[in-house]
């Protein structure tokens, strides 16, 4: 197989089914933001020094794949594949992780701003390129496309577990979280 088709050359792709759109539509703008999140994800993991994180990490890059999937299909013209179903137990999974990651770190009681540790630092972008996919899946659903909670939820708890292990990696390489203090 090639990887070149030339079919996109005038600014349109084809969606799983193969309903042509154009590249600019919301549903592209939406599974373009979670490729950019796994592809971000990707570089995370290898500031990883915890084999657990990476794994995790890398369970999480599949689940982003049907996250893609899932939104790269027009259910009003195409039936959705049982791989790309976004499951309950994905979101269960992430929420068992915050908990655990959570259960080693101190109380919050401020705000804390992104930063510290590259790793942690980086993990913040990731955090803050969750959160603009969530955006775009619920752009996506504001025009009008039936999208599922639990993409929406996926992504919300995704964005909340990158915080936690931001907090986590700055924990591990000996960083102060930096904490936001108005006025100063």
């Amino acid at each position: 197989m090639k990887i070149y088709t030339k079919t996109g050359d005038k600014g349109q792709t084809s969606l799983v089914g193969g309903v042509r759109v154009s590249k600019c539509c919301s549903r592209l703008e939406a599974y373009g933001t979670i490729d950019e999140l796994n592809s971000n994800i990707g570089f995370l993991i290898s500031y990883c020094n915890e084999q657990h994180d990476a794994d995790f990490l890398q369970s999480v890059q599949k689940h982003l794949f049907v996250l893609g999937s899932y939104l790269a299909t027009d259910t009003t013209v195409t039936p959705l594949r049982e791989s790309s179903v976004v499951t309950d137990d994905m979101i269960v999974d992430v929420e068992k992780e915050i908990d655990g990651v959570e259960a080693t770190l101190p109380p919050i009681k401020l705000f804390i701003l992104p930063g510290g540790a590259r790793s942690a630092s980086f993990c913040h972008i990731c955090r803050t390129i969750c959160r603009r996919a969530e955006r775009r899946v619920l752009t996506l659903a504001e025009s009008g496309a039936e999208i599922d909670r639990n993409a929406i939820c996926y992504l919300n708890r995704l964005s909340d577990y990158l915080f936690v292990l931001a907090r986590k990696l700055n924990m591990l390489e000996g960083h102060n979280e930096i904490i936001w203090n108005r006025g100063k």
